[in-house]
């Protein structure tokens, strides 16, 4: 009898059990995708007006939404600081590069006062998850696993080869990492391909969790090495023998057609240092289509990656009630340098293979950015803005094209907003970083054409300094530290210096950046600066015209 009744009472407990799991409720708040790309220029996608073939992000930017301004941090690790963590790149440890310069705001690894997205969304009942280029901390202590993230696979530092030793050249074994355990690539892998393929299994194990999920997929391309598929490359031959002052007029054009560069807004000035395409021989121009065809090349091969995310979340029925967003870390490389060029470190085999160690090189770069001015690592318009797009199903307009003003510190806040997930006060015994930036989510949902944040967007590394405050921005260039003065409104180009006819407007936004500077522990970069600057072009004498023509 006695037997019975512990029977029944299993049952029951058992019964019990079984209808709650069927009655839970299920958690219907909505999945993210964060895409990064690296080093593509404002103009790379078609529908921020490229030639190159990005139909699945001119799908997206179509069914979505687009912002004519958005800005990152001019370079790769204090980008991706601020990606990451919500935070000013000082404030969260990474104000120069991912090595240690012995300040707390120049550490190269993200603090713990700094919570990465992965570490809020995780304690907020989200599965966290990670495939790309990481780059904000080498030592294994802050890799993603240690810092929020549930799975990861790709690599630590800030470069790699795309394909490892094989049948495309030679080059060295490119070293992954997945869930903290070391791996290689295989011979005939391609590495976007790869970052990809890992993404999709995690989607595919994290479907049976049943929590939403955040995604941040950070490619690598179009970063050097230029290395691409045979096939891609064939997409593209011959499309750039009209040079780059004419792709660059091309593009303008079509901006303004597609709305995304304003007609009454200046573009920047032809940059002077780009050598005439009619002054080069028969067999530099084909050197300079080449590079160009690998770096299409790399940046299609991610158009077709983005494609495969969007069709698997079409198949495990996601694709209504998740986020994607698109992003780049920084503008185009440039490589001049005053009378400096930079130079690969090594090449072992043709453009576009395993042993090219070869890069886009500012002849293109400067079309990459139009209509902007200047490159990467700079802190005018072509060095800090990129393209957005952010397409989400029934909850943004599509074909939205708007001014934004977002930055990178906007990103973690709207996230968590979406999730309805806390920020906490204190986290694992540190006291929390307030947040820096705002939600972008009335913009997307179009309550607002503009992020309002009530306060500057505030940039310095290695010396070059900016800030954006309504339709002022002032900028210097290290080693000088004279501030230059321009309307945004009317000049986006930035090709009409307003700072000598307006210095009560300089000082004012020069005395915000002092405070913040104080505030979120920059240091003048001479008294920091290393013996070798990470980020810094190589430099080898530059000689003529010609020479810079054939890569020399």
């Amino acid at each position: 009898m006695k037997f019975k009744f512990v029977l029944a009472g299993l049952l029951f407990v058992n019964l019990t059990a079984s209808f709650a799991q069927k009655t839970k409720k299920a958690d219907t708040r909505p999945n993210i995708i964060l895409i990064m790309v690296d080093d593509m220029g404002y103009s790379d996608v078609g529908s921020y007006g490229s030639e190159i073939q990005t139909p699945n992000l001119d799908n997206l930017a179509k069914e979505g939404i687009r912002f004519r301004e958005f800005y990152n941090n001019s370079i790769c690790a204090p980008t991706r600081a601020s990606l990451i963590t919500g935070q000013y790149p000082h404030k969260a440890g990474i104000g120069y590069f991912d090595v240690n310069l012995g300040l707390p705001a120049y550490q190269g690894y993200l603090n713990k006062e700094s919570l990465t997205f992965a570490e809020v969304l995780r304690n907020a009942g989200y599965s966290t998850l990670m495939s790309g280029k990481w780059h904000v901390g080498g030592d294994s202590l802050a890799w993603p696993n240690q810092r929020g993230f549930d799975h990861f696979y790709g690599f630590i530092k800030g470069a790699s080869n795309y394909f490892d030793i094989g049948e495309y050249g030679q080059a060295p074994p490119v070293e992954l990492v997945k869930d903290n355990k070391r791996i290689n690539l295989k011979p005939g892998q391609y590495l976007t391909d790869e970052i990809t393929t890992n993404a999709l299994d995690f989607l595919d194990a994290q479907d049976k969790t049943g929590k939403p999920f955040f995604l941040y997929v950070a490619f690598n391309a179009p970063h050097w090495p230029l290395q691409a598929l045979p096939e891609d490359i064939a997409k593209y031959k011959g499309r750039y023998a009209i040079g780059w002052d004419s792709l660059r007029n091309e593009r303008i054009r079509k901006q303004k057609s597609l709305g995304i560069s304003d007609p009454k807004q200046a573009v920047a000035k032809r940059d002077a240092e780009v050598p005439l395409w009619d002054h080069l021989t028969f067999e530099e121009k084909k050197l300079w289509e080449t590079k160009m065809e690998v770096y299409a090349a790399m940046v299609d091969r991610v158009d077709q990656n983005i494609g495969r995310l969007k069709e698997k979340l079409k198949v495990l029925k996601k694709d209504e009630n998740t986020l994607i967003v698109f992003i780049s870390d920084n503008g185009a490389q440039g490589g001049f340098s005053a009378k400096n060029r930079r130079k690969p470190p090594r090449n072992t085999g043709p453009i576009g293979t395993a042993g090219s160690y070869d890069y886009q090189e500012q002849n293109w770069a400067y079309v990459s950015n139009t209509p902007h001015n200047n490159y990467k690592n700079n802190m005018h318009e072509g060095g800090i803005s990129a393209p957005f797009i952010a397409w989400f199903p029934k909850q943004i307009k599509a074909g939205s094209i708007v001014k934004g003003t977002g930055h990178l510190i906007d990103l973690a806040p709207t996230f968590y907003e979406l999730a309805g997930a806390q920020y906490p006060e204190k986290f694992n015994n540190a006291v929390t970083n307030t947040l820096s930036g705002k939600s972008l989510l009335p913009v997307l949902t179009g309550k607002s054409e503009t992020v309002e944040r009530g306060e500057p967007i505030f940039w310095e590394r290695a010396g070059n300094r900016a800030v954006r405050k309504g339709k002022w921005k002032i900028v210097s260039t290290y080693p000088g530290y004279k501030w230059e003065l321009y309307d945004l409104e009317k000049d986006r180009g930035e090709t009409n210096d307003l700072s000598a006819v307006n210095t009560e407007i300089v000082n004012a936004l020069s005395a915000d950046y002092f405070k913040w500077a104080d505030k979120t522990g920059v240091v003048d970069y001479d008294k920091i600066k290393p013996a070798n600057p990470s980020g810094a072009p190589q430099a080898t004498p530059l000689k003529t015209a010609q020479q810079v023509g054939r890569g020399e």
